[in-house]
């Protein structure tokens, strides 16, 4: 199989990406932690769900998606180019799908963890964490076979057993394990799954990727607009998928254009497609119930979309074009071991509540409160940076 034509002659890997999935996952592990903090602006949490309105919080997420679609052509586009076979690179989105779900999956259900469970809340936590990096690290290759499979299998079995037990719930009505919902890992497993899915079918084609795009918001508008349910299996009200896919469409066109050489028409039409995203998403605001990220409006998804192109644009113009990676070395690891970054605060979490230690009451409110959560989202991309020299990094 070809290289799709749109990603001839395109860089293998834009590090303007990298760029921005680092300060986005800085960011991301910021906001995480500083939803336990008092006293903080209310523009910089989440809205609640009835609000009509968007919180900074609330633009982390959907920048992360946008860049998992920024990545997928960059990444199959490899694949297709080296003439891997069909069932190589079907297997590879398959189980890089199956590994966000099954993480995404346990990790939501810490949120409802019954105090009536055989283990502390503590240990299940760290316990799960650990089987993440035994199964999906990414081994040298000089490592025997043996080791290794005995070193994934231990995971496996690890996660089996906390699966079994697990308690959630009321301690008077007590559940086993389910998907209340899939978590951020979770959703961007299943979007990455049918988002990949589609732009390798269509080999990658740009024309092929803007109608899906197009399908999948009118999908979300019919959803949030009308009296249809359109709430489909797998993919919902297509509010992820629409702006994994934006991603996509956004890094076939700017491959594209980047072949070409940087032009001031890269530039005005970059910064026009972001600013008439957050335009539409402002339009049609009164009439798809608003911006909410909760409720995944329409409204939110075009915003939200336009500012992720609009940060994309600077972070090429820092980054690939004048050469300013040094601006983000600090924080670098966060866009090469990104899944890592974001697992490392589940075990301070969660010795943190084995060992019952607090912060002091300083650092739990006002300007002491966020600078801590500066200093935890900057400790955890220091100690991900610290594992990925040891090429102790998960490879999902």
């Amino acid at each position: 199989m070809t290289q799709p034509n749109v990603l001839k002659g395109a860089p293998k890997r834009l590090l303007s990406v990298d760029a921005f999935r680092a300060l986005t996952m800085l960011l991301m592990i910021f906001i995480n932690d500083l939803s336990g903090v008092k006293g903080m602006p209310e523009w910089m949490d989440h809205a609640k769900r009835m609000e009509d309105r968007m919180g900074f919080a609330d633009t982390i997420f959907p920048a992360f998606l946008f860049i998992v679609g920024l990545s997928i052509p960059l990444a199959i586009g490899r694949k297709m180019q080296k003439g891997e076979s069909f069932y190589s690179i079907a297997s590879s989105i398959l189980w890089r799908s199956f590994a966000l779900i099954v993480m995404g999956f346990f990790l939501v259900n810490l949120e409802r963890y019954s105090s009536a469970s055989i283990l502390p809340e503590s240990v299940w936590e760290i316990l799960i964490t650990l089987s993440f990096f035994l199964i999906w690290l990414d081994y040298p290759q000089t490592l025997s076979n043996l080791k290794k499979y005995s070193l994934v299998g231990t995971g496996w079995l690890i996660l089996l057993l906390m699966a079994f037990l697990f308690t959630g719930g009321d301690p008077k009505a007590p559940q086993g394990l389910h998907p209340s919902w899939w978590g951020i890992l979770g959703i961007i497993g299943w979007s990455y799954l049918v988002c990949a899915s589609v732009y390798y079918l269509t080999k990658g084609k740009l024309t092929a990727m803007l109608i899906a795009l197009l399908v999948f918001v009118a999908i979300n508008i019919v959803e949030h607009g009308t009296s249809l349910d359109m709430h489909l299996w797998v993919i919902h009200d297509a509010s992820s998928a629409s702006l994994v896919t934006a991603g996509i469409v956004v890094s076939l066109w700017y491959a594209h254009m980047a072949a070409k050489g940087y032009r001031s028409s890269t530039w005005f039409w970059l910064f026009a497609a972001g600013c008439a995203a957050i335009a539409a998403g402002l339009l049609i605001r009164p009439y798809t119930e608003g911006i909410s990220k909760i409720r995944s409006t329409p409204s939110w998804v075009f915003i939200c979309t336009g500012i992720s192109i609009l940060v994309f644009e600077l972070m090429i113009y820092l980054i690939d074009y004048k050469g300013k990676k040094n601006w983000f070395k600090l924080i670098w690891p966060a866009g090469t071991s990104t899944l890592t970054c974001y697992l490392i605060p589940y075990f301070q979490v969660g010795f943190y509540k084995l060992f019952h230690f607090h912060y002091p009451a300083v650092l739990n409110a006002g300007i002491g409160g966020f600078l801590r959560s500066w200093a935890v989202a900057f400790i955890a991309v220091l100690i991900g940076g610290f594992l990925e020299k040891r090429r102790l990094r998960l490879k999902v």
